[in-house]
């Protein structure tokens, strides 16, 4: 007996600012990447499957993206692993190397 199948695995890669296609809003935007594995016998072994989407936080609204409008996305707007350029909230401030973050 032969055990197949898949599994998707979602990662988040930014947090982007941009403009809402569905609410026109100027909203936050989770730019996910899916990837869809063939398993044997519950074993990943290669993708057959990745689709690019983003999400509106304020509405909801998915939309799907091509991997060139992702890869933009990222250079754009933040490729630093789920915390993106966009806002500005929550992120570290500007800082020399050798210098204090704490000093003025």
């Amino acid at each position: 007996m032969i055990i197949f199948g898949s599994k998707s695995y979602l990662y988040q890669l930014a947090m982007l600012t941009l403009a809402c296609g569905r609410c026109g809003n100027p909203a936050a935007h989770t730019l996910k990447k899916r990837v869809s594995k063939f398993t044997l016998f519950f074993v990943p072994l290669f993708p057959f499957s990745t689709k690019y989407t983003t999400q509106c936080t304020f509405c909801g609204a998915e939309q799907q993206v091509s991997q060139e409008q992702a890869e933009q996305l990222l250079a754009q707007g933040g490729g630093q692993g789920g915390q993106g350029h966009g806002s500005g909230y929550g992120q570290a401030p500007q800082q020399h190397p050798g210098q204090n973050p704490y000093q003025r």
